[in-house]
């Protein structure tokens, strides 16, 4: 990850250096002087964003999914792709937070994708202890700190219903959907992360996944979700 200057960050987010400046002498963003200037470190502007997206309500993430960097020019996966049938277990069996964790990366696991479970459990656990993931609506979306691509062949997403719920908060917020990101770069997980936020944010969608009976049911509810949003918003 790079140092970014006032110019270069500014392009990153999609506003103006004056949008910039304004922003990180009122504390808005993580920031420091080198030698008079603004530097920007692009991991904490990374770690920024995805606090903003966990933390924000359906109007702040379509503002918020305006300044998602793309650094390819290969276009996003869809949930539905990187989320298959085999990769949602419903119902999904777990009682304590640590069962939450390796379960789910087993799950992720199942198409080759992920070649070390255990590896990526650890690496969830301890982004767990930094900042619980879990969502007031009974979602959580775990995800490691960092993409974890030495043990990753590409972007994979897996998806748990749990019929009764976990207490997977250090508060005791009850959780019952589950999903797990593992993401090969940043700025696909920032794209993954903005759009689930979005869908789970949906009493409707949340209804019907509770409802559910079958993996296939899950996901059909998933991927008519993306669908409709993709009809609307650009991600």
């Amino acid at each position: 990850m790079e140092d970014l200057d006032i110019p270069q960050l500014a392009e990153y987010l999609h506003i103006t250096p004056d949008q910039v400046r304004k922003m990180v002498s009122r504390g808005n963003l993580p920031g420091r002087r080198v030698g008079g200037d603004w530097k920007f470190n692009e991991a904490e502007i990374h770690h920024w964003l995805e606090e903003r997206i966990g933390l924000s309500d359906q109007g702040e993430l379509d503002q918020v999914r305006a300044v998602l960097h793309r650094r390819s020019e290969a276009p996003p996966h869809t949930l539905a792709e990187i989320c298959p049938v085999e990769l949602v277990s419903n119902p999904f069996v777990a009682r304590t937070r640590g069962s939450v964790i390796r379960n789910m990366c087993e799950l992720a696991s199942r198409t080759g994708m992920l070649w070390d479970a255990p590896a990526m459990a650890e690496a969830v656990a301890t982004r767990e202890k930094l900042h619980p993931t879990a969502l007031d609506c009974g979602v959580a979306l775990l995800h490691p700190r960092r993409p974890q691509t030495s043990i990753l062949a590409e972007s994979v997403l897996a998806m748990g219903v749990c019929p009764t719920p976990v207490a997977f908060s250090d508060t005791g917020q009850l959780t019952d959907i589950f999903f797990l990101i593992c993401s090969y770069d940043d700025s696909s997980h920032l794209r993954i992360l903005a759009k689930l936020s979005r869908i789970v944010s949906d009493e409707a969608f949340l209804e019907g996944v509770r409802a559910s009976d079958t993996p296939a049911d899950a996901w059909a509810i998933l991927n008519e979700a993306e669908m409709s949003l993709d009809e609307n918003h650009a991600f």
